[in-house]
């Protein structure tokens, strides 16, 4: 017999996993950020850009050069991992 237990995990406790260690890189386009995140409104619109989240959420970083922005987390000590 096999005995499974299940944790369930929050929002907020599974963004707590990686805190400080994880981040995520994704491919958005300039409007996509403009329209989530008010502070970029300078970026250029109508771009593909690159962009790093900590496991939270919060953005850290976007460029149009992928390997710019795995080095700022490679020198943050932070682990990337890919969203598509």
């Amino acid at each position: 017999m096999t005995d499974h237990h299940h944790t369930i995990l929050s929002d907020a406790d599974l963004a707590a996993l990686g805190e400080g260690h994880l981040a995520y890189l994704r491919r958005m386009s300039s409007d996509d950020i403009r329209a989530r995140f008010p502070a970029a409104q300078s970026i250029r619109p109508g771009i593909k850009l690159w962009a790093l989240f900590s496991a939270d959420g919060t953005p850290l970083a976007v460029s149009d050069d992928r390997g710019s922005i795995l080095e700022s987390a490679t020198q943050n000590e932070l682990q990337t991992v890919s969203l598509h």
